[in-house]
């Protein structure tokens, strides 16, 4: 849970393989962004004995690695929801900028959703995932880390309320990678959803310090506890 360096839809309401039925249309005014939106759900009335549905249709095991990684992406954007509010109560001007992230990760969970292996070209063009959105964390990450000063240890998280729940929210991020790569890795889904994921991890960690420093609170270092 300690860093030293630099600088779906699965269980969420509408969401893929999360026992619900939906229909995912283009909504551009979704969180200002084009893409897959949420619409119109029905839930089941019965148990699903134990399976679910992929954006495709397919029907696969609740268990199975895809809903795990949806599973973890929408605990993510639950994580990061935290973070906002608190960061919302001290003033910080990056909620806007989670406010995004959270959209974006809709769009993660929707590629997630949608395994190459039995989508449709007309599933894939709804729910591709550029590169835009990497290169735009990477943006952000450089413009807080200027601002920081140098790293010179391991931190704890902490730093106060909104910093402590950014570091709880990049700990969240990267076990989300770790359920995405090998989805990656097996061809079911775009790379650039893991990139993504990974920059995010870096970004919140940033974010965290960032938020520390603005409020004045101090940065817990980590020392050797003695035997």
């Amino acid at each position: 849970g300690v860093r030293g360096r630099e600088g779906s839809r699965a269980g969420a309401p509408g969401a893929p393989g999360g026992g619900r039925l939906l229909t995912l249309p283009s909504r551009p005014d979704l969180c200002g962004l084009a893409g897959p939106g949420l619409a119109s759900e029905r839930l089941p009335r019965a148990f699903s004995k134990g399976f679910s549905s992929t954006f495709t249709g397919e029907r696969r095991q609740k268990g199975d690695p895809i809903f795990e990684a949806l599973g973890a992406t929408d605990e993510l954007s639950s994580a990061i929801g935290l973070a906002s509010e608190f960061s919302s109560e001290k003033g910080h001007m990056f909620v806007e900028q989670l406010h995004k992230v959270q959209c974006m990760l809709q769009d993660v969970g929707s590629n997630i959703a949608t395994p190459l292996s039995s989508a449709r070209e007309a599933h894939l063009k709804r729910t591709s995932f550029s590169e835009k959105p990497v290169l735009e964390l990477e943006q952000w990450i450089d413009s807080y880390s200027e601002q920081l000063p140098p790293l010179r240890a391991f931190i704890l998280p902490s730093g106060g309320k909104s910093s402590a729940a950014l570091h709880f929210s990049r700990a969240v991020c990267r076990r989300a990678e770790r359920c995405v790569v090998p989805l990656v890795q097996a061809g079911e889904a775009d790379p650039n959803v893991a990139k993504y994921l990974n920059r995010l991890s870096d970004y919140l960690f940033v974010l965290a310090r960032y938020a520390a420093m603005k409020e004045g609170k101090e940065e817990k270092i980590y020392v050797k506890p003695e035997a």
